[in-house]
């Protein structure tokens, strides 16, 4: 037994030099097995320093404070962890804990709608930390136990779960990497062909390939390597290879982009109204505010008609009165089984529909309102949040009802199995609204729109459908551009109005479709198919304050909370998408790259041929092998 151990272990300190070694004998594995579970770990110390610099690097990335070409390092603390060859102590629950750091202040405004929603803010960061560690483990298993480049596994990975958040528990699409760089219009192009995760990937890749290069002394000296631990100083070839690759990937999303802006032959649509008022919002609107709210909308709407706006637009839910409508044959006895709590006069009062249409003939062109509607059959009835589009000659002739509804301010998710939910929500247990069920196109003249409603804006495979399911038959073009009406009252002027807008521009530039945005308390825009806001060519402040624009020039930064219209004319883009045609297949591809790291990597070993472990792993198995050979048998 003894000699043929030892001449087997002579064999395998012969093929030492091999890039894949041999596979071990039953026995010498299992010593090997137990030599690693009680090799000593770095302490928690270096792992702790890097993930606090990774919080703050990503804070400071978004708005507030809005710095980012920061992000563009922000994961080298992340991807130090993931290259080194053996965890730390308390590595995950380390990275969990700089999830919180980041996310709690990022997400504050949520608190402002409502003093309950406290807890609604603290259980989505306590939610989103959860990927933090998440993508360390996933990275750091494709690399160290399936031999994936770091500057492949760090992008891969990080674009899997963003892609996972945009669609696990109805989905967050906030936060994005790639979000930062909405300034950067060459940089951002590439979104219509893999969306915005194209531009989270890029700036992940760079993350990665600076990591690669720091020295593996820093490593020691910053504790997150044992003295006596393996680890590959970067070689002058391999530096190159990362370089030049990262390179090569950055002035090719560079060069694409400027090849789609060059394309660019943006044609003169409808002139439109984004009408702005200036309401703080809270869980329970005051009757008594209805008519001040209407006649702030009508007086920025008069001002607008200066420049003939094609479309006059108002926010969600600005005209407070709610719009009924029912099947022809139902009786007040009907409506009373059906709707108990609606009074069943409502449900044949026309006042809605008539100030509905006097105020378009006022304003002498169609107008697009956000309206609660209820709408009854025989069996049931069901309460939206809508846009209606209102003509001076026909009245309401369409109404869209919100598809996206947001968790916990308009429905409850798993309400019935989980009651307690609604601790979670400031609305009482008959709160809610239901969703509608497909998207609408509106004629404008001779040009189709279709608009959105609140946070649907946010949710990029959402509005790739809206777009995809409204081409037109028979030319299979999409719509002209796409308008939402938003309330973002709710947040008083915090970051989240900065970063609702910066996100829709991802959506205009995806889908290659001008977006524009009526939004109660800011920040309304015109957003061209570059993703670039365009200022407006006619600016009506409605606060009387000699403002010309909705940008301080004083600060560079967008005005929030004021009384304004905007008016431009639309730039219609006639370019088309492949994200639109093909959706999120690069981020779907990621994802499914990184499931297959985590069962190659998890798979049990084979004891014959080929071992797949990493470089890393490898050497630590040389080094344990050679004490073997050295030790009685």
């Amino acid at each position: 037994m003894t000699t043929d151990l030892m001449n087997q272990q002579q064999q395998q300190s012969d093929d030492t030099n091999s890039p894949v070694p041999r596979a071990l004998s039953p026995d010498v594995q299992s010593i090997i097995d137990r030599a690693r579970s009680t090799r000593p770990l770095p302490g928690a110390r270096g792992a702790g320093i890097v993930s606090v610099v990774w919080a703050g690097l990503m804070y400071v990335s978004f708005p507030p404070l809005d710095w980012g070409p920061v992000a563009w390092l922000a994961l080298v603390p992340l991807a130090v962890l993931i290259r080194i060859p053996s965890r730390t102590r308390w590595m995950y629950p380390i990275t969990y804990a700089a999830g919180l750091l980041a996310f709690v202040p990022l997400l504050q405004w949520m608190r402002l709608g409502d003093a309950s929603m406290f807890l609604a803010w603290f259980a989505l960061a306590i939610y989103l930390a959860m990927y933090i560690p998440a993508f360390v483990w996933l990275a750091r298993t494709a690399v160290h136990r399936c031999g994936v480049p770091l500057i492949a596994a760090i992008p891969v990975t990080w674009v899997a779960l963003e892609y996972a958040r945009a669609h696990l528990l109805t989905g967050f699409g906030w936060y994005y990497l790639g979000h930062t760089q909405y300034r950067w219009i060459t940089l951002i192009q590439i979104s219509d062909l893999v969306g915005a995760y194209g531009v989270s990937f890029v700036v992940a890749m760079t993350a990665a390939g600076i990591a690669s290069l720091v020295p593996s002394d820093t490593l020691k000296s910053w504790r997150l390597v044992l003295p006596d631990e393996n680890l590959d100083t970067p070689r002058l070839r391999p530096m190159m290879a990362t370089v030049g690759v990262c390179l090569l990937s950055f002035f090719g999303v560079l060069g694409y982009g400027s090849l789609r802006r060059s394309q660019a032959d943006f044609r003169p649509g409808p002139r439109v109204a984004l009408i702005q008022g200036n309401f703080t919002s809270a869980v329970k609107h005051d009757p008594a505010e209805a008519q001040q709210i209407f006649t702030r909308h009508y007086q920025l709407s008069e001002q607008s008609l200066a420049a003939g706006p094609d479309l006059v637009v108002w926010p969600e839910s600005m005209f407070r009165n709610a719009l009924f409508e029912m099947q022809d044959d139902l009786t007040a006895a009907d409506l009373n089984r059906i709707a108990p709590k609606i009074p069943s006069s409502l449900w044949f009062d026309t006042g809605t529909r008539q100030l509905l249409s006097d105020t378009s003939q006022a304003m002498g062109a169609p107008l697009l309102v956000g309206i609660e509607s209820a709408v009854a059959d025989r069996e049931a009835y069901q309460h939206y949040n809508s846009a209606a589009l209102v003509t001076p000659d026909g009245g309401v002739t369409g109404r869209y009802d919100k598809i996206h509804r947001v968790p916990f301010g308009e429905y409850i998710p798993y309400r019935a199995a989980l009651p307690w939910l609604e601790q979670f929500t400031p609305y009482g247990p008959d709160s809610g609204i239901d969703a509608g069920r497909q998207a609408v196109v509106f004629g404008i003249g001779k040009w189709r729109m279709s608009p959105m409603i609140c946070f649907e804006d946010t949710v990029p495979h959402l509005v790739r459908n809206i777009v995809r399911s409204t081409q037109d038959p028979e030319t299979g073009k999409p719509v002209d551009f796409l308008v939402n009406l938003t309330n973002d009252g709710w947040f008083h002027g915090s970051s989240e109005l900065d970063q609702h807008l910066i996100t829709s521009i991802f959506r205009a530039v995806e889908c290659r479709t001008p977006l524009l945005r009526a939004v109660n308390t800011g920040i309304s825009a015109f957003i061209d198919g570059d993703g670039v806001v365009q200022a407006p060519e006619w600016f009506f402040d409605g606060d009387g304050q000699g403002r010309e624009s909705m940008v301080d020039p004083a600060t560079g930064r967008w005005r929030k909370q004021l009384n304004a219209a905007l008016v431009h004319t639309v730039p219609v883009d006639h370019r088309r998408s492949v994200y639109v045609l093909a959706g999120d297949w690069f981020a779907m591809a990621c994802g499914i790259i990184s499931l297959l790291c985590v069962v190659v990597g998890y798979s049990p070993r084979t004891r014959k041929g080929d071992t797949a472990v990493s470089g890393s792993e490898a050497d630590n198995e040389r080094s344990i092998t050679g004490e073997i050979r050295q030790s009685p048998s």
